[in-house]
């Protein structure tokens, strides 16, 4: 008979030894039942930490699928049409330029980013590059974020998160952001191509301006408070910092911490007025559980309804339109799967690499945050860990496969 719980431990144990992860999580719910949990290595070697089950981690893109929650609560009451224009709520989306057979082009007057654009990440709006203007432009915008991150949170003109385009001496907002990405070239027409990029970021904004809310305070009163995700949020409080992991690389065959903040998310989880939608939210392994297993329970959550049956169906059954659907034919470890509301859905089992069920959901984080959940064998699977460049990384897909098997 096999003991799933000491294949996870081996495998997990076999990872930070070969220096794989510095640290590591895991934990499996099953039928609303805790089935695993395991942990290895460390949160913080230097001062001999542990990788625990409260330990705090960067999800980096694992916020984007409860971005995209937050934008169907706005969708559900009424707020948002996901057809509509983001011309609705930012000005510099109304006259966009895009690259267009090599040349940057006025973007068509028929053609728009609209808010599905934003959810399926077919807007045209890119991360920061050098393979394009749209990329080169945004390296640029995002360098100066980075640089801002140095001022004060607050200043006495604007403590307001409302764009001051004449004032750049403190932190850059959600809206700001918004408001400055829209004015640069487009990688390509919306709803033409998928590319992964700051979607989710200006999706932020959009519920910011829609609610008339910061982003984290409608996150924290719609979400995080119903869904006792208490150790949730754009910033780590002071008195929970001793509980947040370090992120590592490996350099000359050993660990290294790393440095810079990057996509504009404050390593030292500090305070940050930019709330990144994409990348910006801190969790723990227990918390982000809550959330999976309120969308199992078709948007309920120990008595507290989020979202309705209806809109937790449309919002995990969807896929992206076939011409975007061919960015998959070359993301390495993504064959079988399709790509809608900020998160990848499985629709082929037999052409992925690996163990799962078809109609499967979830998403991961550039340090290796992991997050799965299968309607079908109704699990939710959560694995923590914070290494440079790791996304689902090799370990992810062992434990998964130890797990769904």
């Amino acid at each position: 008979m096999r003991d799933k719980n000491k294949l996870i431990q081996a495998a997990m144990d076999k990872a930070v030894a070969n220096k794989e992860v510095a640290g590591v999580n895991l934990l499996v719910i099953q039928d609303g039942k805790e089935t695993h949990y395991a942990q290895s290595g460390h949160a913080n070697i230097g001062e001999d930490i542990p990788m625990n089950r409260d330990t705090i981690v960067h999800l980096y893109s694992q916020s984007k699928p409860i971005t995209a929650a937050a934008a169907m609560l706005l969708v559900q009451d009424g707020i948002v049409d996901l057809n509509e224009p983001v011309a609705n709520y930012f000005d510099s989306f109304k006259d966009q330029t895009c690259l267009i057979d090599g040349e940057i082009r006025k973007l068509p007057w028929d053609k728009f980013v609209r808010i599905a654009d934003l959810l399926n990440m077919t807007s045209g709006l890119v991360y920061p590059g050098m393979n394009t203007p749209a990329e080169r432009a945004t390296s640029l915008l995002f360098a100066d974020a980075i640089r801002r991150l140095e001022c004060p949170y607050e200043n006495t003109s604007d403590s307001s998160s409302a764009v001051d385009n004449s004032r750049k001496d403190y932190q850059m907002t959600t809206l700001e952001f918004a408001e400055e990405i829209g004015k640069l070239p487009l990688q390509f027409i919306p709803g033409t191509q998928f590319q992964y990029g700051t979607s989710a970021d200006v999706l932020g904004a959009v519920i910011e301006k829609a609610t008339g809310q910061k982003f984290g305070d409608f996150l924290k009163e719609r979400i995080f408070d119903p869904l006792d995700m208490k150790d949730t949020g754009f910033y780590v409080p002071e008195d929970k910092k001793n509980r947040l992991a370090l992120a590592y690389e490996v350099k000359n065959g050993d660990f290294s911490e790393l440095n810079g903040d990057n996509l504009i998310i404050r390593k030292d989880g500090n305070k940050n007025r930019f709330e990144s939608g994409g990348a910006g939210l801190f969790s723990t392994l227990d918390d982000y559980s809550h959330f999976g297993q309120m969308l199992l329970n078709g948007g309920t959550y120990n008595g507290n309804q989020i979202l309705t049956p209806r809109t937790v169906e449309f919002m995990t059954n969807s896929a992206i339109m076939d011409g975007p659907q061919h960015a998959f034919d070359n993301w390495y470890g993504l064959e079988g799967h399709t790509y809608s509301n900020l998160m990848r859905i499985l629709v082929d089992p037999a052409k992925a690499l690996i163990i799962g069920n078809k109609g499967e959901y979830g998403w991961d984080g550039w340090l290796g945050a992991y997050f799965m959940n299968d309607p079908e064998s109704r699990t939710t699977l959560l694995m923590m860990t914070q290494m440079r460049d790791y996304g689902t990384g090799n370990l992810t897909r062992k434990l998964r496969n130890i797990v769904m098997s």
